[in-house]
């Protein structure tokens, strides 16, 4: 169960910082209010997730999945470069995921 909480914490926090993109430095009060309702479940979730994971563990694969994430919505979705120095980036998070979990 916590490996599931800390997944959706890491979704959460993806969509945090988009909507937190979205609320132009929170002047716009829809994309505000969604980013503090995802910042406030995200934090809850990995709460929930640190009760049994490690917490080394745990806020590594939060902001890793938070990080690639945002890294690809910047690109699929707002039309940010994806020059190959910042995929090799990504790659590199995500190996460093994997490692992580399979230490654990």
């Amino acid at each position: 169960m916590a490996w599931i909480s800390l997944f959706f914490a890491g979704l959460l926090e993806i969509v945090w910082a988009f909507t937190m993109k979205q609320s132009d430095g929170f002047t716009r009060l829809g994309y505000s209010a969604a980013t503090i309702v995802a910042m406030t479940a995200s934090f809850g979730l990995l709460a929930v997730s640190m009760k049994s994971l490690p917490l080394g563990t745990a806020y590594t694969i939060w902001t890793g999945i938070g990080a690639v994430g945002a890294f690809a919505v910047g690109i699929l979705v707002l039309g940010e470069i994806a020059s190959p120095m910042r995929l090799l980036a990504a790659v590199l998070i995500v190996g460093g995921l994997v490692l992580m979990k399979l230490s654990s």
